[in-house]
């Protein structure tokens, strides 16, 4: 069978998940001195170190540099995601929101908000000693006040360091490729692993990519996926043949079997089937080589894998074009917050001197 697999370990050893800095990331890659010019010299030229061609002339004695001068080759022509929030596609030169940016800037987050009362509550309950003698000074109180209010981000922070973590672990075992040995001594990540390693083999697990970069230029907006698969069980359990193409994700927060205060799966959200539908919606992926190919067409209902010490449980999630609906709704909120919001509210209005004196008169 033929792999789309594109992984950000295959392409570019330790490339940022999204989320993370793809752009520093990608300077660790290693690219040959010498490749084929895409210009009108067709001919090898020497590499920059950053993957694009050395500026030069198609024939000596012209003044114009070759048009192939500066063009991206291999893994320097997939996009990278970068700290602003937006993939750039290194040939076209175009912006892309990314999918997680869309989400967290246009969709309400109402359950991180109690979440994050909880933990700042919590928090201060068990430094009520600590709290009382900070409260002795405005200076304590003012410090105390900035630790405590932090304490969701350490949460969160700590949280994604395991997800990236086991993602990594996740996608080195996809792939065949030897894990970062610092991740395989921690005792903490096995059951991640064990637990995913139970998943492909109960449910026949056959990926097709993994960690793949696909863009959609027409809304426009890129994202990394987490792996497309087949899974015989799985299409026997959903009614559908046996070679349907899954799009899937990990989810490695929450509790197992835990729900939230509105009945959702604790770390299991509806958001995801809206990351999921942009992904199953994106035309366009890209391979390990830096090929852009179109890609073939993935069923409408993915499935999350929600991994945690004591085991795992997969859910289907609907991904399909009611719900794709939905997340440009959400893309078109998210473009309004970040830009026609700023200047939807003017200055407040005064009345001239001259408009007020013909009133008093």
């Amino acid at each position: 069978m033929t792999r789309l697999a594109a992984s950000a370990a295959e392409m570019i050893n330790g490339l940022a998940e999204e989320g993370g800095d793809g752009w520093a990331e990608a300077e660790k890659a290693v690219f040959p001195d010498l490749y084929l010019c895409p210009g009108e010299c067709q001919r090898p030229q020497k590499v920059n170190k950053g993957g694009t061609i050395r500026k030069h002339k198609a024939n000596k004695g012209d003044v114009l540099p070759c048009t192939g001068s500066g063009a991206p080759i291999l893994t320097a022509r997939i996009p990278r995601r970068s700290k602003s929030g937006f993939y750039k596609d290194p040939v076209t030169e175009v912006l892309l929101r990314s999918v997680t940016t869309i989400l967290n800037q246009g969709s309400a987050h109402e359950a991180l908000v109690y979440w994050a009362a909880k933990v700042t509550a919590e928090t201060a309950m068990d430094n009520v000693f600590a709290m009382l003698e900070a409260a002795r000074t405005e200076e304590g109180r003012a410090e105390f006040i900035k630790w405590l209010k932090q304490e969701p981000n350490r949460r969160k922070d700590e949280r994604a360091d395991v997800g990236s973590a086991v993602h990594k672990l996740v996608e080195c075992k996809i792939l065949g490729e030897p894990a970062p040995v610092g991740l395989l001594a921690n005792p903490d990540l096995r059951p991640y692993i064990d637990h995913f390693n139970r998943w492909v083999d109960e449910w026949e697990i056959d990926f097709e990519a993994s960690e793949m970069v696909v863009a959609n230029y027409e809304e426009p907006y890129a994202g990394t996926l987490d792996y497309l698969f087949r899974s015989r069980p799985l299409a026997r359990k959903l009614g559908v043949p046996s070679d349907t193409l899954f799009p899937g994700d990990t989810k490695t927060g929450g509790t197992l079997n835990g729900q939230t205060y509105d009945g959702n799966v604790h770390g299991v959200y509806p958001e995801a089937g809206l990351q999921m539908s942009a992904y199953r919606a994106a035309p366009w992926g890209w391979l390990r080589d830096g090929t852009r190919i179109k890609l073939p067409p993935r069923h409408d209902v993915g499935v999350i894998l929600h991994l945690r010490p004591e085991g795992y449980n997969l859910y289907p999630a609907r991904c399909g074009d009611d719900m794709y609906e939905v997340f440009q709704t959400i893309r078109r909120v998210a473009e309004f917050n970040t830009g026609l919001a700023k200047n939807v509210i003017g200055e407040p209005l005064t009345l001239d001197d001259d408009e007020t004196k013909e009133e008093a008169a």
